[in-house]
């Protein structure tokens, strides 16, 4: 159990029979009435954000989140089977539950969230950032733009589909913001 003052971001809480982390919060205390904490939730299990607001000092229930270190292996029918870097056990997880799969390199070091008392796979989340090879772009032309920041579609090494600068061609590595799906940077080999 734990009480409105307890609040951090990334806090997990069983709220509506459901798994929640907290991405953001703020204390009010208004002139009349109450003092309360207005949130912003994210539930764990489909992934959508809602808003709520809880009276200063109601108690809630915590639950006990681990997050481990797993290595992506490969795809199956199933879903994608990745190893745990500590222990070597593989677990298979569903592609709902994998934010951004298809960013995923055979080899990727993932963190893959467990319900403490369950053990039951949550969510996967790949790092900030991934550096992968753009297979196919079209060439752009010198002067093709009115502007700077002209964009044009390229395919990288997984398959996945993003905008990236014009001057980005086939067999260069560039640096990609997964949390965003977009081009950060070029990087040199």
């Amino acid at each position: 159990m734990a009480t409105t003052a307890d609040f951090k971001n990334g806090l997990c809480l069983e709220f509506n029979n459901d798994l929640f982390t907290i991405v953001e919060f703020q204390h009010v205390k208004p002139g009349k009435g109450p003092a309360f904490v207005r949130t912003k939730l994210k539930s764990l299990t489909t992934g959508k954000v809602i808003d709520n607001t809880f009276t200063s000092g109601v108690k809630v229930n915590t639950a006990r989140i681990e997050t481990r270190p797993h290595q992506y292996l490969y795809k199956e029918e199933f879903g994608y089977v990745f190893m745990n870097t500590e222990s070597f056990e593989q677990v298979t997880i569903p592609e709902e539950l994998v934010e951004g799969h298809d960013f995923l390199k055979e080899g990727q070091e993932v963190e893959i969230m467990f319900h403490g008392e369950t053990e039951n796979p949550l969510v996967c989340s790949l790092p900030p950032f991934v550096n992968l090879e753009v297979t196919y772009t079209e060439t752009g032309m010198k002067g093709d733009t009115a502007s700077g920041n002209t964009l044009k579609p390229a395919t990288v090494e997984t398959g996945a589909q993003i905008m990236v600068p014009l001057f980005v061609n086939i067999g260069d590595l560039i640096k990609i913001d997964t949390r965003t799906r977009a081009y950060y940077e070029r990087v040199k080999k």
